[in-house]
Parts: structure tokens; sequence; C-alpha cells
């Protein structure tokens, strides 16, 4: 459990890592909880009139239970991805609470770096920042930026599949590759309009205060960005799937075609083998001295014939 504090006194912000608000004096602009305990929850819940959402409720995918608006109070419910130590997304859903006081309180049940940035900002412009609407709106600003270096990461990813299927060598993994880069895409679509959708909701707020509008119609304009650069990984992704399917599809084409050439080479002796491997009585060849000298040097020459005429096509 970890609870941080942020309270801005004397044209400074303050952190503390307890719920003693006798002690703090000074305006509380932020609340954060990271995995907190039931009695911490139930402490915030009974003096500031709000209410946590349960685990269950949080991850919920309709509108309604995403986003709550009354005359005291906004909650609004958005996804965070992350990038993991393995190279791998992961994604937890954080609750974020507004009152008609201006304290942002947040819960989420591990660190993110949009929040460590927050914290960082807050720490070295307190007075930018005289309520928790500030506070969410850099919070939303540093998310966009996370989920944007995200998009990048698959950006690299699909550049280095790029360059493995234009090398010699085909490996199959490449396929299983770009399986899971679609995957991630497909996360991350999905968080990014998730804030799409949370960042609207918040423009269309009557409690926010109508300063930070502009920050949240740039912050629409980045998103849509976004958006539409995630589009286009999608694409590359088809377009090197169906690239990596074309080259393998030449390859095992180049094989059959291998092997179909050896069979039409060597049709021709067989034939001639097949003649004279008949058991019949009467064959002018059977009692000829040269027969079998014969019969080995046609098998040669056919084979030879049909070779020369594959290379004159330039079906070789």
């Amino acid at each position: 459990m970890k609870v941080s504090v942020y309270v801005k006194n004397n044209g400074k912000i303050h952190v503390f890592d307890h719920i003693d608000f006798s002690n703090m004096d000074g305006k509380i602009l932020w609340i954060d909880l990271e995995d907190p305990d039931e009695d911490v929850k139930d402490k915030l819940e009974l003096k500031y009139d709000i209410d946590f959402r349960s685990d269950k409720e949080i991850v919920e995918i309709e509108a309604s239970s995403r986003y709550i608006e009354d005359e005291k109070v906004i909650i609004a419910n958005t996804n965070f991805a992350t990038l993991t130590s393995e190279d791998n997304f992961d994604a937890d859903m954080v609750s974020m609470i507004l009152n008609k006081d201006g304290i942002l309180f947040t819960l989420r049940k591990r660190a993110y770096r949009p929040f460590y940035n927050t914290t960082r900002r807050l720490l070295s412009l307190p007075k930018l920042y005289n309520n928790g609407y500030q506070v969410l709106v850099t919070l939303l600003e540093n998310r966009i930026d996370y989920e944007a270096d995200m998009v990048e990461f698959i950006t690299r990813k699909i550049d280095k599949i790029s360059r493995d299927i234009v090398s010699d060598e085909l490996n199959n993994e490449i396929i299983m590759d770009i399986k899971e880069l679609q995957e991630k895409q497909m996360l991350m679509r999905e968080s990014i309009i998730d804030k799409q959708r949370l960042v609207s909701a918040f423009l269309k707020s009557e409690l926010l205060p109508k300063e930070n509008s502009e920050k949240l119609r740039i912050l629409i304009k980045d998103i849509t960005s976004l958006i539409d650069y995630s589009k286009f990984n999608f694409e590359r992704l088809e377009y090197l799937q169906d690239t990596f399917l074309g080259l393998v599809n030449m390859e095992q084409n180049k094989i059959i075609k291998i092997f179909t050439v050896v069979s039409v080479i060597f049709l021709p002796p067989t034939l001639i083998a097949s003649i004279y491997g008949m058991n019949f009585r009467f064959m002018p060849e059977l009692k000829w001295e040269y027969g079998y000298p014969l019969s080995i040097l046609l098998m040669i020459a056919s084979s030879v014939g049909t070779l020369l005429f594959f290379k004159k096509k330039n079906w070789l």
C-alpha cells in the first residue's frame, strides 16, 4: 500500500505519505492511492462524501460505468496499459474522482510512469497548480505522452520485422511476432480510444473549469493523431503479414518447381526403361549386341534434351 497526499502551502507543494489531515496545513490538491487498504478508503469516503468503486464496477465497459458526473463529483474509470520489463503490455483500470472542492482522488493497483511524471511536474512547477482539476489535466497529458511512446515502441518492432522479412532466410517466428504486435496494437488502440472518450466527457463537464478546456482540446487532437498512427501501424502489420506469406508461397513454389522439373526430366528414361522391361517373347532388340548401350544412350539423351528444352524456355 502507498498513499501520497499533495498539499499546497505558501506557494509550495508538500507530499505526505499518510492520512492525517490535522498535520496538513494548506490546500489539498491530490490524494493518490496505490493498492490501499479498505480502512483508508473508508476514511476518505466518510470525510469527503465520495464513493470509491469496487474492482468489478471499475472494469465495467459501459459508458455509464466509465464516467459518472453529478453536482458534487466526477468519477472516471479508465484503462492504463503499461510496458513490462519483458516487452509485453499489461493493463489495469485506474479510477479518478474529482469532488466539488477541486480535490483529485486516484485509485490504482500499481505504479505507472505517468503518475511519476505528474508528481515531478507538480513539485517542480507548483505555481501552475491550484486545484485537482489542473492536476488531472497534467495526468492525462502524461498518460497520452506515454501511450505515444508505446505506439513508437510498436513502430520500432514493426521496422525490425520489416528488415527481417527482406533477409535471405525466412524465420517462421516472424509470423508469430506479427500476430503478437497486432494484439499489442489492438490493446493500445482500445486504450487510446478510451482516453478519447474520457477527455470528450471532461470537455462537456459542468464541474471542470473552462480554463482547462483549451488543454483538453489539444489533448483531443493528440489522441486523434495517435489513433491515425495506430491505424497506420495496423495497415503495416497486415502488409508485412501478406508479404511474409507471399514470400513463403514463393519459396514453396520454387521447391515444387524443382520436384516437377526432376520428375519431368526422368520421365522419358522411365518410359524407355518400361518399354524394354516388357516380357514379350518377340522383341528384336533383346538379342541385339548393342541393345543395352543404345537404350542407356537413349535415356541419357532424352533427359539432356528435356533439360535443354527447359533452359530454352527459361523454365529453369
